[in-house]
Parts: C-alpha cells; structure tokens; sequence
C-alpha cells in the first residue's frame, strides 16, 4: 500500500473533499472522495486512509463505491460516527438524470437529484457496499425544506442522548442554507430546523458544527462568494455561533471568515484528536495533476492540509498545527535540499515591516501589517488563477512565522495559527534567501 508522511495526496488519480474523519479503535481514520480512474473529477468513490498518529498515513484503497440505484453516478462526502462499537459512514448519494453521452462521469446538463444514505462497518475497514448501505433521508421534494439537488454533505455528531446532522443546501440555487436533522439512534432521522443567509452563497457546501468549550463553531463552504473572474469562487470559511440543541435553531454571531488565507483550500472536516483537542483538515485544491512522482503512484491531483487544532485565545479563533506534526521536524537542515528527496522541510523566522523570505522561488513579506505571498514563480503557465494572497492586518508591525514546505505545498502559520496562509506550488528551486531562525527535515 501506499504511505504518505505529512500531507495525505492522492493514491493516484484525483481526490477532493476529506470526509468520514473519526478517530476509532486506536486509529485516526480519514476517507476523501476519489477517482480512482483519472486525475480529474468523476464518478465519486470513497478513499480510505489510516493513521496513528495523524502524520504517517497508510492508504488502504477504496472503502465505499456506487452500487445502487440511488447512488450510482456517486458517493458523495460525508461523515462518520462510532455507535455502539460501531462505524457509521453518512454521505451523499448521487443519481443523474442522465449522463452525458461522451462522459458518463458527469450529468447531462448538469440535472441530477441527491438522498442522505449510510453505511455501518463492524471494523472501520471493511465495507459491504451491496448488503448494507441503506438510503436514510430519500430526496426532498418540498423546496420550503430543502433543494432536490444541492442539499448534501451530511455531518453527523451527537450531543446527550440524541444524534444530529446538518447538511448544506440552497434556496433555488441563489442563496445558501443549512439543514438540521435530529436521531435518537443515529438511524432514522427527522427534519428539525434550518438556517439560511446571504454569507452563505448562493449553495453551502460541507458544513460543519463543531461543538468547543468556549461554545459552537461553524464551518462551511460557501459557493461564489469570490466571484472575480479568477479560480476558486468557492471558499472554506467559518465563524462563532449560537445552537441550541432543543430546536437546532443556529444562527451566527459573527461574520464568516476564511478559514485559509491563501485560498486554495475548501471542505474542511472536523473531529476530536486522541486527547479531545478539535482538529480540522481540508482539501488543497490543484489546478493541474502531478505527473512526475517518483514513488509509484503516477499521475495524481489533490492533497489534504496539515492537521490543525482549533483553539479559542484571547476571544480570537486560532488555527496553529497539530503537535505531532511539530514533533516530527528533529533532524537540523541547512536549506531546502531536503524537498528533493520528498521530504518536507519547516522553516520558523521573525518578519518585520519590509523584509521578505524567498523559498525555492516563494516570496514571501510583510508589507502594511500583512503577511504576503507571492508563488508567481512556481506556478508558471497556469492562467486564471491567484498568484498572491495576504492575511489580514496584524497588530504589530512583527510577525512568528512557522513554514511547512513540501514539493506542491507550502503552508504558513502566523503567530501559532492567528492565521495561516497555504498555497500549492510547482515547480519550487533549492535556494533560499532571508533571515530564518531554525530549519529541520524529519
């Protein structure tokens, strides 16, 4: 099977959205929806990787595939829940009305209806795709509940005695909205409430909420809310919010944020880590395939961010990396040799007003109390897409950096997870200039 350290990619082929994310009988369990037969989007499967400590992941192929009639153009993301011993995988079930003639992996002008359905696995590694997938929540008919195509992405947790789902949907394609469900069993469910705001886009996708102790998070993706003429309308955002559990009414407390500053990822997914700390990971998006890998897995599109904890400080969420990732950086580098050898290489440095670092051909600087990256370099002859981004105004005129490179990503904490700003990249040199404080390589 294949490994991967650091950053989860694809097998081979394409993956997007991280979904079923759960930590289960000793082991962190990640699936991704996959295309296991091109390095571009298709007919959705579901990935399967696991992991002991959220660093070293072993991919373990395909764990969930179209095999009825309600799922058969794909299996879309989703969530998981341990009950009772068990594995639950919730996801979105797919039929077209009809497929292209040319491309049966994708629909004929874009119609195609979505049901809730689920899976249950005595083991979290072996599922029956034929005997016990069963459909839960069967399409909606009744616009004033919800949309027949766009409401998907169910997300499962429980709170007391009582199981809950919120899925992402729209109001006639123009302006998102959010569904709640509510279980006693985690089997059959029942429509509660929903919430519906223009910040949401014209469709939420992948919602997320994520209870902590200071109160409710809220993580979605709303579709179009970067409309700009270049790539990436779609962006993964979040905010604070109100729940109350008794009539899932929800409503946000403050404006949406993005949750990354780059704007390359989207679809976050949450979960607690081993020791209950709350941990999100989500999709790095990559407009063009990566065809020269070296171990074996050919051409592939798609990887995940770093773990990161969500953390409440000074009132302020904050999204510094998970410390196991931090843990594995002990061997001292002098530069960033290392990324040849597909090793990944975390650089830690100070940033003051006008100073600048370049990494392998990545710039990046601190101008007007920003942090600001540049990857025009090495992201040569891709059109349309951004080539800079910079993180909000900070309040002094210094900033921490913590940098984590790899070959196709480069991922930067500013002062322990305040922000991060994370791009993917071709292409990256072995030189480096600027003032850094530490490198390692693991």
């Amino acid at each position: 099977m294949i490994k991967d350290c650091m950053h989860l990619r694809a097998p081979g082929n394409w993956i997007n959205d991280p979904n079923g994310f759960l930590y289960y009988k000793g082991e962190y369990h990640l699936f991704y929806q996959h295309f296991p037969y091109a390095p571009r989007w298709g007919t959705m499967h579901w990935g399967h990787a696991v992991s002991r400590d959220l660093v070293h992941w072993e991919h373990l192929g395909v764990a969930l595939f179209p095999t009825k009639d309600y799922d058969q153009n794909g299996v879309f993301s989703g969530s998981a829940m341990e009950i009772d011993g068990r594995m639950h995988l919730y996801y979105s079930a797919v039929r077209y009305a009809q497929p292209q003639p040319e491309d049966i992996h994708l629909a004929l002008d874009d119609r195609f209806e979505t049901s809730q359905a689920m899976v249950v696995s005595e083991d979290g590694r072996h599922f029956d795709n034929w005997a016990d997938k069963q459909q839960i929540i069967p399409v909606i008919t009744d616009t004033t509940l919800g949309d027949r195509q766009h409401t998907r992405d169910p997300k499962v947790w429980k709170e007391g005695e009582t199981y809950y789902m919120v899925l992402g949907s729209t109001r006639d394609g123009a302006r998102g909205r959010v569904l709640f469900y509510r279980s006693a069993d985690g089997l059959s469910w029942t429509y509660a409430n929903q919430y519906a705001s223009p910040e949401l886009g014209r469709i939420l996708e992948c919602p997320d909420l994520a209870k902590l102790r200071e109160g409710y998070l809220f993580f979605g993706s709303p579709m179009g809310v970067t409309a700009d003429g270049l790539a990436y309308a779609d962006q993964a955002m979040y905010a604070r919010a109100d729940f109350d559990p008794e009539t899932c009414r929800m409503t946000l407390t403050e404006p949406l944020s993005f949750l990354d500053w780059g704007l390359d990822l989207y679809a976050p997914q949450s979960t607690l880590d081993q020791e209950g700390r709350r941990v999100v990971v989500g999709w790095m998006r990559m407009p063009r395939p990566v065809t020269d890998a070296p171990d074996g897995r050919g051409s592939w599109n798609g990887m995940m961010s770093l773990p990161r904890v969500v953390e409440m400080r000074e009132g302020q969420v904050c999204f510094p990396v998970h410390p196991n990732v931090s843990a594995c950086f002990t061997r001292p580098a002098s530069n960033l040799s290392p990324l040849a050898e597909g090793k990944p290489v975390r650089f830690r440095a100070s940033l003051r007003e006008g100073q600048t670092l370049d990494l392998g051909g990545y710039r990046i600087g601190m101008r007007e109390g920003r942090v600001e990256a540049d990857r025009s370099a090495v992201f040569a002859g891709l059109q349309g897409c951004r080539l800079t981004a910079r993180s909000p105004r900070l309040p002094e005129n210094r900033c921490h950096l913590d940098i984590f490179v790899d070959p196709n990503l480069v991922e930067i904490f500013i002062n322990d997870g305040r922000y991060v700003l994370s791009h993917v990249v071709y292409g990256l040199s072995g030189r480096l200039e600027g003032s850094v404080e530490s490198i390692f390589t693991i």
